[in-house]
């Protein structure tokens, strides 16, 4: 395949149309659309250590989670990060595309990839915001036993959690969720569970009746990583493909 022709396929699985207006994803950075792809790196953020290792290891295509360019740029110097990578890989011929919120919207993307790893007996998107997944557990669970078989399923080195009440209905959304607490009660989930969300936003949803469970932004979303090498293995199946790790943030 070719790098557009990759692209469009990616598209057609997870379209544009899904994205938030505010959101930059799409293709970030491509000399040359009718390049063939040969060897791709999929990682959840082009960090520079990311393309640095793209570029040690021969590959001619990134597919990341998180734009590499979420705003616009008004120059291309390399005195500035992202445009420092935009010039690495633009210099090696590396092409770049993202798929951000419409991959968290999409089926079978971030939250259905989290939900589906967890093994809740019912998923369906919040009607209301096609980015969140209301979930449903086959018996219910305190909420530290629940917090504790999230910790182990997707290898979290720590999860916090806020609130009282039995799990059983569950709003998921990965990565930053407190702008969804509103809908995860409307939805009448007794649960949020995301990667981070701020501290007031806990304890306010607790009062309203809403447990929390952070398990960390990087962690709710990697697993993703492994749809998307899929996806590329039934489109192309000669493709070479790998999975980077991005997370930089440790815990002691």
């Amino acid at each position: 395949m070719t790098f557009h022709e990759l692209y469009m396929a990616l598209d057609a699985r997870f379209p544009k149309s899904l994205s938030c207006e505010w959101d930059n994803d799409g293709i970030m950075c491509a000399d040359d659309l009718s390049k063939p792809v040969k060897k791709v790196l999929i990682t959840l953020y082009v960090t520079d250590e990311a393309v640095k290792y793209a570029i040690k290891k021969g590959f001619d295509t990134i597919i990341s989670h998180h734009p590499l360019v979420f705003k616009a740029q008004k120059s291309l110097c390399e005195l500035n990060f992202v445009q420092k990578k935009l010039i690495s890989l633009i210099k090696e011929d590396i092409r770049a595309m993202s798929f951000h919120t419409r991959l968290d919207a999409g089926n079978g993307g971030v939250n259905d990839t989290l939900a589906s790893e967890l093994g809740f007996v019912s998923i369906e998107p919040d009607p209301a915001d096609p980015i969140g997944r209301v979930c449903e557990l086959g018996e219910e669970m305190s909420p530290s036993a629940f917090a504790k078989k999230v910790k182990k399923t997707i290898s979290a080195p720590f999860v916090k959690y806020a609130g009282s009440r039995n799990v059983k209905k569950v709003y998921i959304v990965g990565g930053d969720g407190k702008d969804l607490i509103a809908n995860a009660i409307e939805c009448g989930a007794d649960t949020l569970l995301t990667g981070d969300a701020s501290y007031n936003a806990v304890l306010d949803a607790d009062e309203m009746g809403l447990n929390v469970i952070e398990a960390g932004h990087y962690y709710t979303e990697y697993l993703v990583c492994e749809t998307i090498e899929n996806l590329v293995k039934i489109f192309d199946d000669k493709i070479k493909t790998e999975i980077f790790t991005s997370n930089k943030i440790e815990v002691i």
